[in-house]
């Protein structure tokens, strides 16, 4: 009996795997699924990890590096997480195959977590466990793309191009992590970022991918509550800490009222207008998403800013009242400032889009002000105020563009163009 040849057994095993069916970009009620849900309850651990982090730093006053770090951190976590985003709406086939794909990238994500110490200190260095846990999480990837490859023949050139792109880019991280200089890693990391976003461009120009504009809009809402929550954590610090010191609890607790307060202005803001109608073309979606890194930061940062205020109600930071102070305000005022940027201006007009900038600006300058950080609370009420009721204008209170099942159609519907594919900008 002769031997069953190599070839026959290759294609034999694959064409046991479930077939990768592309999503219905039209499909009613695509929400975020419990597996989407359990791979962002590993991110918090890695943005946890990464405020804490910037945290240290800034409690001892060495801003640049803190800073750069955790910019630093905060890209190799949002580019993860947004790559499994983007391809879960358009091949989220939730089959066992993608689910154990999907627990490796997990497993990647807890590794580069791990390794969040090493890269957020890039004075001095140690790369090995997040540069190996990063590309963990794209290897992954980039047999999920390869996989959609073999079950798509119509979006099949533009997932090679994805995959064979992802893993390009993995060989320029393992010479990066061998080879580069102490005095360069800044600078190359940021040109292997480049190299990474560069990939969606060149991939799309192909054969744009349909998206479900609506279930990016949701998950995008999901992660910005889950870094919001950092800062939550922070504020109930503030009241632990309060319990333990009556002679400052009155100012703990103003801290902590503050920091709640600021918050859910920030949530607030986020949610008031819908966003779906923001996803378009190619131009427009980059847009969207990749501005969305700095909203992820600024929020995740702002945990930081109220664990230094608290740090410096108890006296445990030998910071100047402005620099403690500006170490919430600013990340607020660079929250406000790309929110207005990706989500109002594109959809509101009038004086609203002078206002919001300004505010931004005088949140940040409130650093300087006496009772810095309930000047900062009271912007924040004023801008929700006036965003809140331009969405109530447009037919959408707080939070509607973000209804799980009203709105999945109303998006998914508007979320192809002729030919199924992606509309233009309008």
């Amino acid at each position: 009996m002769s031997a069953t040849p190599k070839g026959d057994t290759v294609n034999s095993l694959l064409r046991a795997l479930p077939p990768m069916r592309r999503r219905d970009p039209n499909e009613p009620h695509h929400t975020a699924t419990t597996l989407e849900l359990f791979f962002d309850l590993v991110f918090v651990v890695a943005v946890s990890i990464a405020s804490k982090n910037l945290h240290s730093f800034e409690q001892e006053g060495t801003f640049t590096v803190g800073i750069m770090g955790y910019l630093m951190v905060f890209a190799g976590i949002w580019w993860a997480w947004m790559n499994f985003t983007w391809f879960a709406t358009a091949y989220g086939t939730d089959d066992w195959v993608y689910r154990v794909l999907t627990f490796v990238q997990m497993g990647g994500a807890l590794t580069f977590a791990a390794g969040i110490e090493g890269i957020a200190n890039p004075t001095e260095p140690n790369f090995t466990l997040g540069v190996t846990g990063y590309i963990i999480m794209r290897v992954a990837m980039i047999l999920q793309w390869l996989r959609a490859a073999l079950s798509d023949p119509v979006g099949r050139k533009t997932a090679l191009a994805y995959a064979f792109g992802v893993a390009a880019v993995q060989i320029y991280w393992v010479l990066f992590l061998f080879f580069c200089p102490r005095e360069w890693i800044i600078p190359l990391f940021w040109l292997g970022m480049l190299f990474e976003i560069s990939v969606p461009f060149l991939a799309e120009r192909i054969k744009p991918t349909e998206w479900h504009r609506h279930h990016l809009t949701e998950r995008y809402g999901l992660f910005t509550i889950i870094v919001l929550g950092e800062s939550i954590l922070a504020s109930t610090n503030s009241v632990i800490e309060a319990g333990q010191d009556p002679e400052i609890f009155g100012d703990l607790v103003l801290l902590s009222i503050t920091g709640l307060t600021i918050v859910a202005c920030m949530w607030w803001l986020y949610f008031a207008l819908p966003q779906q109608d923001l996803i378009g073309d190619l131009r427009t979606s980059v847009r969207w998403g990749y501005g969305h890194y700095f909203i992820f930061a600024s929020a995740a940062a702002v945990s930081s800013g109220i664990e230094i205020a608290l740090n410096f109600e108890t006296h445990t930071t030998g910071l100047a009242a402005a620099a403690a102070a500006a170490t919430l305000c600013v990340p607020v005022a660079v929250f406000v400032f790309f929110v207005w940027l990706l989500i109002v201006r594109p959809l509101c007009s009038g004086p609203i889009n002078l206002v919001l900038p300004l505010g931004a600006l005088l949140i940040a300058l409130a650093s300087f002000a006496p009772y810095s950080l309930q000047v900062a609370a009271v912007l924040m009420i004023v801008l929700v105020i006036m965003v809140a009721r331009k969405g109530t204008a447009m037919g959408a209170g707080a939070g509607a563009g973000q209804d799980g099942e009203k709105g999945a159609g109303r998006g998914a519907g508007q979320g192809a163009g002729k030919g199924g594919e992606r509309p233009s900008a309008t």
